[in-house]
Parts: C-alpha cells; structure tokens; sequence
C-alpha cells in the first residue's frame, strides 16, 4: 500500500502539469494506452496472456468501472485545486472503506469505529469549508471519487483467488483507454501531443501501473481495516510534491481537517489490532 501511494502520488504530480494543455478524457485515453501497452508487455512475460478470458466476469468489469468514474473525478479536481487539498480530502478513503466493509462485508464494526468514522467526515467537512467563502466547488469531485474509490477497493476483495491481479490492472487500463480515447474523439478535443507532453505522459504511466498493481496486491491481502490506513502516506507524498514542484503549502483548515481524518483512521487500525488481543481471556474463560 505504501509503494502504490507512492505511485499514486508521483503519477498525480506529473499529471496535474498538463491539467492547462490536455483535456481530462485525452489525460486518461493516452496515459492508459501507455499504460496498457506496459502491463501487456509484463503480461507476455510472465506467460499469462492466454489466461485473459479469466478475466471476463462481471465483478471485474465493476471493478474496472468504479475506478475509471474515481479516477476521472479524481482528475476533474485535480487540475482545479491545491495539491495537497485535493490528497487531504481523499484521505477520507480507508474510513469510507472500513464503512463499506461494514456494510457489505459484514465485518464487525464496535461504536468506537463507527464514532471515528463519523468524526472523520467531520474533518473531511472542515477541509471543504461549506457555506463559507473558502468553499471551492470542485472539492466536491474528490469526494464522489472517493465514494467511487471505496467501491472499487471493495470488489477487489470479492474476486476470485485465482484470478491474476495482473488481468485485473490490465482490464482497468483497457476501459480507461476506451473511455479516454472515445470521449475525446467525439467532442473533438483532441490536443497534438508534443515531445514534453508524451515525456510527461509515458513518465506518469509507468508510476500508475506501479499505483495500479500494488493497491491490487494490497487490498487482496490481509485484513481491510488493516491494509487501508496506509493510505495516509499519500498525504505525505502529495504535500511534498506539491511544494516541491507547484509551491503549495496546506492553509490551517486543510492541515486540521486532514489531521483529524488520519487520527480517526489511525484509531480504526488501533481497534483492529488491539480487539483480538481482548478476546483471549473471554475465550478461555
């Protein structure tokens, strides 16, 4: 999870630079054809082309869907606010997944996590500011895309075991690319891409695949509420490289904010690790 945040990040930064030149649909159809063509390539070498139609069931193709609509909301907020406040309102993301485990996984929840994820919102509230001048209406991007986000995180838990996570990154990048690629044929908004554009571009793919394949590994892996947490150290990349490469630094209520929302995620995990501990006297009494 740390290597994919990491990936993530960096991926990010590098598309924000293009955000005045390229439209979204054409940022996602050519970084995914890049992108496509990589995990193919890996996918050759690792002799698992011929187990593509593994690939063809429905939860992938969900899967596949709800990360195309997080990653386009994402990017729509991306290029319209601050770095690091677009990264502190997706922090919200383990909370958001932990919920949905609850909900759909039945996992077991007890009232102090379900507390800190209530309180956790509540510092996602304080980061957007609404119904203040600070409001800025396209934080509400980053937070459909974390709804989208969760979704995605959470049937990749119900794929089956033996399915590559492999063809899983490849049928995400392959949708993404149609979807790019066929949005922006029909609006028109086709930019020639010039030398730094495809710098740029090929440079960011290869940081989304490393993104792409390790969340995969990581989510299907261990135990939810253990593995999400994790994700707050995109926070520390995106606030790194925003001021190294754009000069933002974090106004007072999107540190607050972003703060309160890692502190509940931390207790989250803290809950998770310390519940089974106080199981033992119970079981052996």
């Amino acid at each position: 999870m740390v290597s994919s945040m990491a990936g993530f990040a960096i991926n990010d930064a590098l598309v924000k630079s293009l955000g005045d030149d390229l439209s979204i649909s054409q940022i996602l159809g050519v970084r995914g054809l890049m992108v496509s063509i990589l995990i193919v390539l890996v996918l050759w070498q690792r002799g698992l082309l011929s187990r593509w139609k593994e690939a063809l069931i429905p939860m992938v193709g969900f899967r596949a869907s709800m990360e195309l609509a997080a990653a386009y909301c994402f990017l729509m907020a991306l290029v319209q606010l601050p770095f690091a406040s677009v990264s502190a309102i997706l922090q919200a993301l383990p909370l958001a997944v932990t919920l949905g485990a609850a909900l759909v996984f039945r996992e077991v929840v007890g009232w102090r996590r379900w507390s800190a994820i209530v309180i956790g919102f509540i510092g996602v509230l304080i980061i957007i500011r609404p119904g203040t001048g600070g409001f800025a209406p396209a934080s509400l991007w980053v937070v459909v895309s974390v709804v989208f986000a969760a979704s995605r995180d959470l049937s990749t838990r119900a794929l089956p075991a033996s399915l590559p996570s492999l063809l899983v990154t490849a049928a995400t990048a392959l949708l993404i690319t149609v979807f790019g690629l066929a949005s922006v044929w029909i609006s028109g908004d086709w930019v020639p891409l010039n030398a730094r554009h495809l710098q740029v571009l090929a440079l960011a793919s290869v940081f989304l695949f490393v993104g792409y394949q390790f969340i995969v590994l990581s989510m299907r892996t261990g135990d939810i509420a253990y593995v999400v947490p994790y994700r707050y150290t995109n926070l520390l990349w995106s606030i790194f490289l925003g001021y190294l490469f754009y000069g933002e630094v974090p106004d007072a209520y999107t540190i607050l904010g972003s703060s309160i929302v890692i502190a509940m995620g931390l207790f989250t995990l803290y809950r998770e690790l310390v519940r089974p501990r106080q199981r033992i006297p119970q079981v052996l009494g």
